[in-house]
Order: structure tokens, then sequence, then C-alpha cells
């Protein structure tokens, strides 16, 4: 390589350099405000994470609090001084609350508590179903059986982990008012059910033979027995 090209070339990543480095006092905020915005980014989720773990907390200890009061009507009171932010923690302090209405007997007062949660659209579904079929059981006899067979009968028609606990409640109803076969029926059903937990199905048999039936396996419990 001659003298002139190395002279050419020296100059050439001179000017490179200098291009860099003006390019650099330009723009270069730009880069430390891309850095600040990630460092200001963390430092808030970090400020918010600690914000709601301190009102995860509060909210706990205050639940905890309350239902350490001696009487249930204190312990009402103090659950409804209870300030829960997300309505998860709102859903608990109304079941908590509904579940001393139900322990006093108080049913109007437990089914308004629980429908309040089944009518809060913040909720996941899965708590309003719960709250609405808490709702229907706290209702007892303040709700004509019609009306309730109804609602049961809705509650299976949906479907979902409540279905088989609102046939349940129908074959107790149906066993109540002397149609048996009926109850015997879908006793059984529950418990040839797949999805039937072990308790539920305890719960049917128990109901079967208390009404003179014979409790019909499905049959892979019968092949399982035989072996």
């Amino acid at each position: 390589m001659s003298q002139t090209d190395s002279f050419i070339d020296e100059v050439t990543e001179e000017v490179r350099r200098d291009k860099l480095f003006a390019a650099m006092k330009k723009y270069g905020w730009v880069g430390v405000l891309g850095v600040l915005v990630i460092i200001g980014g963390a430092g808030w989720r970090e400020w918010t994470r600690a914000q709601e773990q301190a009102l995860a907390q509060a909210t706990g200890d205050a639940l905890l609090a309350a239902i350490s009061k001696e009487d249930s009507a204190g312990r009402v009171e103090a659950l409804s001084t209870v300030d829960a932010a997300k309505p998860e923690g709102r859903a608990a302090v109304q079941m908590l609350k509904a579940a001393e209405f139900v322990r006093e007997g108080k049913a109007a007062e437990a089914v308004a508590a629980f429908d309040l949660i089944a009518s809060d659209a913040s909720l996941p579904q899965s708590y309003r179903d719960i709250a609405g079929f808490k709702a229907l059981l706290a209702a007892g006899d303040t709700l004509d059986d019609a009306a309730k067979k109804l609602r049961l009968e809705a509650v299976i028609q949906a479907g979902g982990p409540l279905r088989l606990l609102a046939e349940e409640q129908l074959a107790i109803m149906e066993a109540s008012a002397g149609e048996t076969e009926a109850a015997l029926e879908r006793s059984n059903r529950i418990v040839a059910d797949a999805e039937a937990s072990q308790g539920l199905r305890a719960r049917a048999s128990r109901l079967i033979v208390a009404l003179g039936g014979t409790v019909e396996l499905p049959a892979e419990a019968g092949a399982a027995a035989s072996e």
C-alpha cells in the first residue's frame, strides 16, 4: 500500500470518528433518557409492588382483627369498617359478613350480602357464581320451592363446578317432598358422575341408603371392586 493510500485511510478514519463524536453530542441525550426511563420504570414497579403488598397486609390484618371479636355482632360491625381496595378483597369481606348472618339465622341479611358479590361485575365469574349459589342456600324457607327449583335448574344448565351441588340440593328437595324415585335417580346420577368429588358421592350414597335404595356404582368402580 502506498503512502498516499495510507494517508487517505487515516483521514477517512478520522472523519468517521469526528462524525461519530458529533452524533453522540447531538443525540446522546436519547440514550441517557432511555436509561433513565428504564431505571424509573423499575423503581415505579418496585414502589407499586410494595404499596400493593402493604395494602394487602393491612387488609388481612383488619380481617383477622374483625373475625377475632368475641360476638357475631362485633364481628359484623368490624367487618363493615374494613376498607378493601381490590374487588377480591371486598368479596372476602362480604363473604365473611354473610357467614356471620347465616350463623345468626338472619337469612335476608345473608342473601343481601351474597347478592352484592354475585352482582359485582368487577369480580371473576367464579366468585359471582359461588356467591349466587350461597345466596340460594341462605334463602332457606324464605324462598318457595318452585322458585328455588328453577334457580337450581338454571345452575345445572349453566354447567361448571356448581352443577353437581345443585343436583344434590334438588335431590334433597325431592326426598323431602316424598318424590323418592326422583331423588334416588338423581342421587345415583351424582354417584356415577365422573366429576363428583368423593365427599359428594358419599353424601349422595347416604341419601340413597336412607331412602331405601341401592347405590349404583359406576361401571369402572364396579369393575375395580370385583377385582
